[in-house]
């Protein structure tokens, strides 16, 4: 996980994105301990405050939970809900507009679908 300063995102979020991206990648699996919010503060010379808020979002979340006297794991089912939830702000933030946009300028969808494999091409590249 890094962090940012060129991110406009606040600090807090970029710690609990970045463990929602660890645990994507499978850096992080179910039931593995997360760092605590003093490795956090130490590895990225932040508030304590900044890491606790960023690690209790991800509480509040369901994606981690706390083991009284040990420290925070990630929770069983974590990575399908991390899954779930960001198909659902890719589908809201970016086919949504895109749909919006071809409808305006009249691409049926065969076409979008056609750019789609083309970018698929490109990026293999």
């Amino acid at each position: 996980m890094k962090l940012s300063e060129d991110d406009i995102r606040p600090i807090y979020l970029q710690i609990s994105e970045g463990i929602k991206d660890d645990i994507l990648k499978g850096l992080l699996n179910e039931e593995d301990q997360v760092p605590s919010t003093n490795q956090l503060v130490s590895l990225y010379k932040i508030n304590p405050a900044t890491a606790a808020k960023g690690i209790n979002t991800l509480v509040e979340e369901g994606i981690i939970y706390k083991k009284r006297g040990i420290g925070m794991f990630i929770a069983s089912g974590a990575k399908s809900e991390i899954i779930k939830t960001r198909k659902k702000v890719f589908f809201d933030e970016y086919v949504l507009k895109l749909m919006s946009e071809a409808q305006k300028l009249n691409i049926p969808k065969e076409s979008i679908i056609e750019m789609i494999n083309d970018a698929d091409i490109y990026l293999k590249q």
